[in-house]
């Protein structure tokens, strides 16, 4: 997946936007506010930070080398994630894992304006 094709992917999750709080280097995709998703789209090798279920983020970086424990963020929620070393579909899944997870903690209110009840 190219830097490109992960924004756009990003960005079609409902209600999220793409912002530079940390610098014009440094996306961060968030969903009414939340961050689910941070990355250097101009680094070299590609990464990008995802929120991940606990158990889940520890299984992944037993099974990936291309995972691992999120770099400046709370290690036990979010993975720094390799964008060249994961199949693009199971990238996709990640980044949609990480919006839902988001999107979960949300008042109940603005998740029923995101149709995810």
């Amino acid at each position: 997946m190219t830097p490109g094709e992960l924004r756009a992917f990003c960005l079609e999750f409902n209600a999220s936007t793409e912002e530079f709080p940390f610098g014009p280097e440094a996306s961060v995709f968030k969903v009414l506010g939340k961050m689910f998703a941070l990355s250097a789209l101009d680094a070299r090798p590609h990464t990008v930070n995802l929120k991940c279920d606990p158990d889940d983020a520890v299984r992944l970086r037993a099974e990936h080398s291309a995972v691992a424990p999120g770099w400046h963020m709370n290690k036990r929620h979010w993975n720094t994630v390799t964008v060249s070393g994961l199949p693009a579909p199971m990238l996709r899944e990640l980044i949609e894992d990480s919006y839902d997870l988001v999107v979960a903690g949300l008042p109940k209110a603005q998740r029923l304006r995101l149709d995810r009840p």
